[in-house]
């Protein structure tokens, strides 16, 4: 169902749904709640549209009808541009902020001039500061690699420092001669007149918590390590930072329950093994030792760069789903772009939003209706009915629409 921009709800639909609650660290999810989403641009509407029917059959199939999700439409990006001449209107955060938990497909993100990206405004003004990225391959779906099932990692990418900040300033501006100015004279910084400048901020607070979610994470999810990828060798006080006080919060707040990797071994007891390496070498890692690795917590940048590579070696963006998670608020969202060339044409995969409900579902409590997608998506796969994507790389696979390809996975939940 859909209450538009408003957020206003007929009285019946009210008497029925309810708000997801967030208290002393937990999800308090009715069995009809009510999340908001965002379809997205280009393609948005045809994946989501989708997506929304795969959630939907899978709730009822595995709850017996005893559960329904009640969709609230919120408006960001192009269609809300168009209706309110806001590309991301107050409303919708508004509404965020008061059901705590959305959904979402691509937004537009103009490369160069124009609006900045509007993921990265959702995760600042929500402080959604861990973007969670499961990277895993699907048996049958073609990868570049010999033996891409080695690869199942889960990335978490601070979301809120580091270059992404938006501090940055045009080369020739009143500011960035002013800073340059400033970092010379001041400092003896050597800069050449006429530089475009950025910031790179990074806190202990930010890095901490990160790492302190990746941690958590593990601890509940059995998995037996985590790695943090810096570049301290040459950003000593930024991305060294991080490293320093990643190794702190693990040692500090968990320090029963991790232990270094210098010291790991026979005296691991189960303990969480605490890694760190150098971005450049983590991503040949990744390519060459992959199963040596498990949740990977990482900067902004670093994180960000690490979890396309990730995709491609299982088969690319199209079935990587994503997360942005904070304190009692999580945004997630399909983790490509926009493709407006086919938008429209119910042609391209819808998996990535599909993965993300699935990631949604399973942060709030739902594992039956995770694993009932996840089934639904594997089967479909392996009956190789699939989007042009997948289609045209699988010998004797049947190309398939978009919403012909959720018809398929809801066969298979």
């Amino acid at each position: 169902m859909t209450a538009g921009q408003s957020g206003v709800f007929p009285r019946e639909f009210r008497q029925m749904a309810e708000r997801i609650r967030y208290e002393n660290g937990r999800w308090m999810v009715p069995d009809r709640p009510i999340i908001p989403f965002i379809e997205g641009d280009g393609t948005g509407p045809d994946i989501w549209r989708a997506a929304r029917r795969v959630f939907d059959a899978s709730v009822a199939r595995v709850s017996g009808g005893k559960r329904q999700i009640h969709w609230l439409e919120i408006l960001a990006g192009e269609k809300a541009f168009k209706q309110t001449g806001n590309w991301l209107p107050d409303a919708t955060l508004d509404t965020i902020r008061t059901h705590r938990v959305a959904i979402k497909g691509p937004l537009t993100t103009p490369v160069g001039g124009g609006i900045r990206s509007l993921n990265v405004a959702l995760r600042q003004l929500l402080d959604l500061y861990a973007c969670i990225r499961p990277v895993r391959y699907f048996e049958g779906v073609p990868s570049p690699m010999r033996e891409p099932q080695k690869l199942n990692v889960v990335i978490f990418r601070e979301n809120i420092e580091d270059v992404y900040s938006g501090i940055e300033y045009k080369a020739g501006s009143p500011e960035a001669d002013a800073l340059i100015t400033f970092l010379t004279e001041r400092f003896g910084a050597n800069i050449r007149p006429g530089s475009a400048l950025g910031i790179k901020p990074m806190s202990r607070f930010g890095s901490q918590r990160l790492v302190a979610k990746a941690i958590e994470y593990a601890l509940r999810s059995g998995r037996r390590s985590v790695t943090l990828v810096h570049k301290g060798n040459i950003m000593k006080f930024t991305e060294g930072g991080f490293r320093e006080w990643g190794y702190e919060i693990a040692r500090e707040r968990f320090g029963d329950r991790t232990i270094p990797e210098a010291e790991a071994g026979k005296r691991d007891a189960g303990r969480v093994v605490m890694k760190d390496r150098i971005t450049d070498a983590m991503f040949a890692q990744l390519v060459l030792r992959p199963d040596e690795y498990s949740v990977i917590a990482a900067p902004n940048l670093n994180g960000d760069l690490l979890s396309d590579a990730a995709a491609a070696q299982v088969g690319g963006l199209g079935l990587a789903p994503g997360g942005n998670v904070g304190d009692g608020f999580a945004v997630f969202e399909a983790t490509h772009g926009t493709a407006p060339k086919y938008a429209g044409q119910d042609k391209v995969n819808p998996g990535s939003v599909i993965l993300s409900g699935a990631m949604m579902f399973e942060e709030l409590g739902w594992n039956d209706v995770a694993a009932a997608i996840v089934r639904g998506l594997e089967g479909a796969i392996r009956s190789r009915r699939l989007t042009y994507d997948l289609a045209r790389l699988m010998p004797a696979a049947t190309e398939v629409s978009t919403s012909a390809f959720a018809e398929c996975i809801i066969e298979h939940v």
